[in-house]
């Protein structure tokens, strides 16, 4: 178990929870402080360093991703204290306009506040599931649907080559599709076509 291994002091271990866990703590804290990404780098260093500290507590009765998300939250909290910052209204990952746009072309009737619920929850699924896919497959999926970038961009940042990223986009399309309907127990009939 990595979380083992990492409370064990092995460098290993920590360079691979590092690799998986900080840039998916980012994305769940950007989109809690208002998109501003120093103040979310600020809030997940100090997360992993508390991580670190704490790691022999993880008992493994919650997901890994789950527990770090409740210590980033204590650091959230702490930071915004700290420098006596007010916490503003929460940006959210549904907000992009390309999300938005998604997720307003499987709306029936969008004049209804039924549907306009459906899309808020929609979009809390689709952002929630993001956050626990693993980093490169969410990555791949953000930098394909929100960035709007091409399979060969796509190579270029995550450093492979356009066959690997052409892989790694049918992967992460199958677990986004897996998790979101394991999760939330419907098929995800949108974005990734």
């Amino acid at each position: 178990m990595l979380a083992k291994r990492v409370a064990e002091g092995d460098s290993d271990a920590f360079e691979e929870f590092f690799r998986e866990y900080f840039p998916r703590l980012f994305r769940f804290t950007l989109s809690r402080v208002d998109a501003n990404a120093d103040l979310a780098e600020e809030i997940v260093q100090r997360t992993m360093c508390r991580v670190v500290q704490k790691m022999d507590s993880y008992r493994g009765e919650a997901l890994l991703f789950t527990w770090l998300c409740m210590i980033c939250r204590n650091e959230m909290t702490s930071i915004y204290r700290h420098k006596g910052l007010q916490q503003s209204k929460t940006v959210f990952l549904e907000d992009h306009p390309a999300i938005r746009a998604a997720l307003e072309s499987i709306s029936v009737d969008s004049d209804t506040p039924e549907s306009e619920q459906t899309e808020q929850e929609l979009a809390r699924f689709v952002r929630l599931t993001l956050e626990y896919l693993p980093a490169r497959y969410a990555t791949a999926l953000e930098l394909k649907y929100i960035r709007g970038c091409s399979v060969d961009e796509i190579g270029e940042e995550l450093e492979i080559s356009t066959k690997a990223a052409e892989s790694l986009l049918t992967r992460a399309r199958a677990a986004f599709k897996e998790g979101f309907r394991s999760l939330w127990d419907f098929e995800p009939g949108f974005l990734l076509d």
